[in-house]
């Protein structure tokens, strides 16, 4: 039996790193047999976020929502989107299967890169959406910092610190954080966790520990962000990555993609904050009120609500995301629900206005 000191000593390590007001989300990347990749992420928030989905399609002009000097460009790519407060793009995939995350980092400082286009914060995610098609080009791209960001604080007053996931496809993943002015990317495939604080560097060195301890002895439990790192790195790990035939006659249709698609729901769920939890001594402590898992090679968006409760998906397929074609919403706000394939109760919208950002603030 390993050490009640030194698992001791590891929980006051992971508690010291956190900052005393945390907003927890997690992120994982679920790589299968017969070339299924999932990922999957909670949206965790004090507040309702009034969220809706948004079909997006090629061909889209948009700028950096912050002042004349904002970069501009056209959408190569279009999209299933998950908005924040309807000013940003929290989440998203491509329909190339590029997949785009954007989570809470308390310790982000954008700072100032030269005299480099100004682009607000809420475009960061749709960005990646509209002008990538993998990670690797991707990070090729983003790391030659086209844009500088600017940040304004978000509607409920909080400051819009956050870092940038992305995935694609064939299993790649990216982790985009600044850190002191300084863009930081970890880019490689073994990088299939995410949470929010410490800097990402600093979540691995914690997770390492835990790895050598052994999930099947003992796992971290409480809800901040470096113990759900940990839990959800063992839970990926220890889910099926092929046909598990003890269940595959109750899933939809018999498909190890529905059935990889079940697990990675189960994954996110298990690390989520119960609706309405608080935490003494930690107020922004913040409850799970969505989840979303992206089938990266069918190019299906799974939306599972934690206020509903219900799940649904959106097959892009069924979607007209060709050049040309006009913006789309989904309702969900207000408690709306769907289920099964919601892609026929898109209807066509004004695109909201994203989130304005002032570059002389930066």
């Amino acid at each position: 039996m390993k050490s009640l000191n030194l698992i001791a000593a590891a929980l006051f390590t992971s508690a010291a790193v956190l900052p005393s007001i945390a907003q927890a989300c997690t992120r994982t990347l679920y790589v299968g047999s017969e070339d299924v990749v999932m990922t999957g992420r909670s949206m965790d928030w004090m507040q309702d976020m009034a969220t809706d989905l948004w079909a997006f399609p090629a061909g889209m002009a948009r700028d950096g929502a912050a002042g004349p000097d904002s970069p501009k460009w056209v959408s190569k790519y279009g999209s299933v989107i998950a908005s924040a407060y309807n000013i940003a793009s929290a989440d998203g995939m491509n329909e190339k299967g590029l997949v785009a995350n954007m989570l809470y980092l308390a310790e982000a400082q954008y700072g100032k890169v030269g005299d480099k286009p100004p682009m607000s914060i809420g475009l960061w995610a749709q960005y990646v959406l509209d002008n990538y098609a993998t990670v690797a080009e991707a990070v090729d791209g983003l790391q030659k910092q086209p844009f500088r960001i600017i940040a304004p604080k978000l509607p409920n007053g909080s400051a819009a610190t956050l870092h940038l996931s992305i995935s694609d496809a064939t299993g790649d993943s990216a982790i985009l954080e600044y850190i002191d002015g300084e863009l930081v990317i970890h880019h490689g495939k073994q990088y299939k966790v995410m949470t929010n604080s410490p800097t990402y560097d600093q979540q691995l060195a914690l997770n390492s520990y835990w790895e050598k301890i052994g999930g099947l002895e003992f796992l971290p439990g409480t809800n901040s962000a470096a113990d759900r790192f940990a839990r959800a790195s063992f839970l990926l790990g220890a889910v099926p990555t092929e046909i598990d035939k003890n269940f595959i006659t109750a899933v939809p249709d018999g498909t190890y993609a529905n059935q990889a698609a079940a697990e990675v729901v189960s994954v996110m769920r298990s690390v989520s904050v119960p609706l309405g939890i608080t935490t003494p001594g930690s107020p922004n402590i913040a409850s799970t009120l969505w989840r979303t898992v992206a089938d990266q090679k069918n190019k299906v968006y799974l939306f599972d609500s934690a206020t509903t409760p219900n799940a649904f998906w959106v097959e892009m397929a069924d979607l007209d995301l060709s050049d040309g074609a006009p913006a789309k919403k989904l309702p969900i706000a207000g408690g709306k629900y769907y289920a099964g394939n919601a892609a026929e109760h898109f209807v066509e919208a004004e695109p909201f206005q994203w989130l304005q950002a002032d570059p002389s603030t930066n």
